[in-house]
């Protein structure tokens, strides 16, 4: 039998023990441990959902990887054109982690609509393009049918179209820089068919997805220069290493850019919430331990004569840490149970309510995206308790200066 178990389970139980002053210290760090772990839960599931979320965004607009020539690299537009070649094509279609390919060129314009004027860039896309990856941004209409011939079709963004008062169905002019006449600009009508939101307003305030092929008829290209292979790989992580591995393979005048490179500013930000994650994970942790140790050190104080009594019998220090330390991870535990149901609760109704609402131009979203697998939640909570063990060690020293001598003067 485990005596210090025995004996720490028999002094929870004790009907003395809940009127003493260490009962009402340990409700205190009981809430306080809940609190922490809440916290924790509730700051590892936002700032993931976050991440990912505004990443997720990122990827279905540009791709994880985008291979372009050099002059391209550092443009909004396509300024020259690369010649679809199968084999570079196929380079790319069999690294490993690529998922898809796509050919698209940008073509900055204005777009107009009775006596208002919007400037916009064009992305011109191929006929092979998924457009179901943009299918949870489409608030209205459907996405434009690319055939064999050229599509007049567009999907624009919610907020462009408010912008301009049309809709699904209307028609808009757009003007193109003439590269052989600049007096007189090239002039397409598109037919709106689709309208999206993402929440992120570097596209919904500049992008216009349509057909690949006006951009080439507009840049007098042949049709087979497109501006760029757009590349999608398993996961963000996968596009850096896999990134690095097709720049080595394709012809010295590619270059291959990266999503993170491409938006580096959003992503440095992104990267600090796991900075943040991990300040709130520490100062939790501390509180939780500060507040278990102040309850450890009360309990160990009024049961000095339980103590000094075990000493006289022949008890060491350590047997009796150890009643006090299960006593303590005891209580800790019931502390995290309630923060974990607090945590679930939290997540479940931002799950499927979203009653945390957030500014879309400083966040990206509309509402606090929430994020938390299994393995997170286990780590935590095994990270929480061990940590909190180890330490609550410290307070338990002090039963090693308690003498029988002096706690059983008295009695």
């Amino acid at each position: 039998m485990n005596l210090p178990l025995f004996i720490a389970r028999r002094m929870r139980f004790d009907p003395l023990h809940k009127g003493s002053v260490s009962a009402q210290i340990i409700k205190i760090a009981k809430i306080a441990v809940a609190l922490g772990m809440s916290m924790i839960l509730i700051a590892v599931a936002t700032g993931k959902g976050l991440q990912k979320d505004i990443q997720k965004k990122t990827v279905a607009f540009n791709g994880h990887l985008v291979v372009a020539p050099f002059e391209n690299s550092e443009s909004r537009i396509s300024v020259i054109p690369i010649a679809s070649d199968p084999e570079i094509l196929q380079i790319l279609k069999n690294e490993a982690g690529v998922t898809r390919v796509h050919s698209i060129a940008l073509k900055g314009g204005l777009l107009k609509a009775s006596d208002q004027f919007e400037g916009v860039v064009l992305k011109g896309v191929s006929q092979d393009y998924q457009w179901n990856q943009l299918k949870s941004f489409l608030v209205a209409g459907d996405f434009p049918q690319l055939g064999e011939k050229t599509s007049n079709e567009i999907l624009l963004s919610q907020v462009i179209a408010q912008r301009l008062s049309v809709g699904v169905g209307d028609e808009v002019s757009a003007y193109f820089q003439n590269s052989q006449n600049q007096q007189l600009p090239n002039v397409r009508k598109f037919k709106v068919v689709g309208l999206f939101l993402s929440g992120f307003p570097d596209f919904d305030e500049n992008f216009v997805l349509g057909d690949l092929r006006h951009i080439q008829r507009i840049n007098k290209w042949k049709n087979n220069e497109i501006g760029a292979y757009e590349v999608f790989t398993t996961d963000l992580n996968t596009a850096i290493t896999t990134g690095a591995s097709i720049y080595h393979k394709l012809p010295s005048d590619l270059d291959v850019i990266e999503i993170t490179r491409q938006y580096a500013t959003i992503f440095q930000w992104v990267s600090l919430f796991d900075f943040n994650i991990l300040i709130i994970i520490i100062v939790m942790i501390v509180v939780g331990v500060m507040n278990m140790s102040t309850a450890l050190l009360v309990l160990i104080l009024e049961r000095s004569s339980m103590i000094g009594l075990f000493k006289s019998l022949g008890a060491g220090n350590r047997l009796i840490q150890k009643i006090f330390l299960y006593n303590g991870v005891a209580i800790m535990s019931q502390g995290l149970l309630w923060g974990n149901l607090i945590g679930f609760l939290f997540f479940f109704t931002q799950n499927y309510w979203g009653w945390i609402r957030l500014d879309p131009e400083t966040y990206y979203v509309n509402t606090a995206p929430v994020l938390l697998n299994f393995w997170d939640f286990l780590w935590l909570n095994l990270g929480f308790l061990v940590v909190s063990s180890l330490l609550l060690w410290i307070p338990s020293l002090i039963i090693s200066n308690i003498r029988p001598a002096r706690v059983l003067r008295f009695r």
